[in-house]
């Protein structure tokens, strides 16, 4: 089915609360999968917004690597600047951007770091370059012309010329925990099918319908 076929369908299909999974990270993967058996460009794609020191907020996209029950993981440089915006205030939100499929999935929660352990398993996973370039790049920091970042990569792909590329030290996961997600399914005449799950007195989520 075409990616806009798709769409008009679920569009019409629409959100009913019996639809929804009791369970916030089940429907995440119900709706995940749907969205990687349709094809739509890296559908792990994700908007990170974090808040500086002066509660200024920024987003970048990260690509979510793992996720449980957990939580959804992500890596990067430690040294970055959403990283020391992190470090210094974890309150987070995520956003999943479905356009191609009329949704959207957003979650609020704290960040964490995650093991070295973990960190260093994933690591071992990505490819030659994209190892060479975690050590290449001294991410958020100012350079005065791409030729440095070239001669860095360079420089590091002699350095580990007929060996293993080590995990840097301050290169690793974070873990997002949720605290809210809230599930969104594009409708027409803009009357969008709206959902937030949170947690009650004795942790258990319970989710309810939001006007859009």
């Amino acid at each position: 089915m075409k990616t806009d076929d798709l769409r008009q369908q679920l569009m019409a299909q629409g959100l009913n609360h019996s639809q929804l999974d009791s369970n916030p990270y089940r429907q995440f993967e119900a709706w995940y999968a749907q969205t990687i058996e349709t094809g739509v460009y890296e559908p792990g794609a994700m908007s990170l917004a974090t808040v500086d020191e002066e509660g200024q907020p920024w987003q970048r996209t990260v690509l979510l690597k793992l996720f449980d029950e957990q939580g959804f993981v992500f890596f990067t440089n430690y040294e970055s600047r959403k990283a020391k915006q992190m470090d210094a205030n974890p309150k987070v939100s995520l956003l999943f951007p479905w356009h191609a499929m009329g949704r959207q999935l957003k979650m609020t929660g704290e960040v964490e770091k995650i093991s070295t352990a973990e960190s260093l398993k994933y690591f071992t996973t990505r490819p030659r370059g994209s190892q060479l370039g975690a050590w290449a790049s001294n991410q958020s920091q100012i350079i005065s012309s791409r030729s440095i970042l070239v001669s860095m990569f360079d420089s590091m792909k002699q350095k580990y010329d007929n060996q293993e590329v080590p995990l840097p030290p301050f290169w690793g996961g974070y873990r997002v925990k949720p605290e809210t997600f809230e599930f969104w399914q594009a409708r027409d005449s803009r009357l969008h099918d709206r959902f937030i799950y949170r947690k009650n007195e004795a942790g258990e989520w319970f989710s309810e319908r939001m006007a859009p």
